[in-house]
């Protein structure tokens, strides 16, 4: 089993930048590929952004590329979502999810341990 943590979470204004952080413990050595999906009321969850062990190899969606970046510092277990340049259409609750495939990444089906969530909240 892996556990995520997530946090960093807040109320912010538009075009300002937040940090999320998402902590992982347990059988980490499991898992090959960290997310972040976002959800807002009444919509379905959504790929925000993915990485690979090594960190080299990243990937976002249309919505946030060049606003955000992914990253992660395996001697902490940690992977982190700046977000930078934010807009109130990002105002969601965020999920860090953990997979150990390689395959349909985008989806959530790909991912077999999520977070809590925090929550993100971008005022116009």
């Amino acid at each position: 089993q892996v556990q995520l943590v997530e946090s960093g979470g807040g109320l912010v204004q538009a075009g300002g930048s937040l940090r999320l952080s998402c902590a992982a413990s347990g059988r980490t050595s499991t898992t090959y590929t960290m997310g972040w999906f976002r959800q807002a009321p009444g919509k379905e969850r959504e790929f925000v952004a993915r990485i690979f062990r090594s960190g080299i190899t990243t990937y976002y969606a249309d919505s946030v590329k060049g606003r955000f970046t992914i990253s992660r510092d395996n001697a902490k277990n940690t992977v982190y979502l700046q977000m930078n340049s934010l807009k109130p259409e990002d105002t969601a609750v965020y999920y860090c999810a953990a997979g150990t495939t390689i395959v349909r990444l985008t989806t959530p089906v790909a991912y077999d341990y999520w977070g809590q969530g925090t929550q993100v909240t971008v005022s116009s």
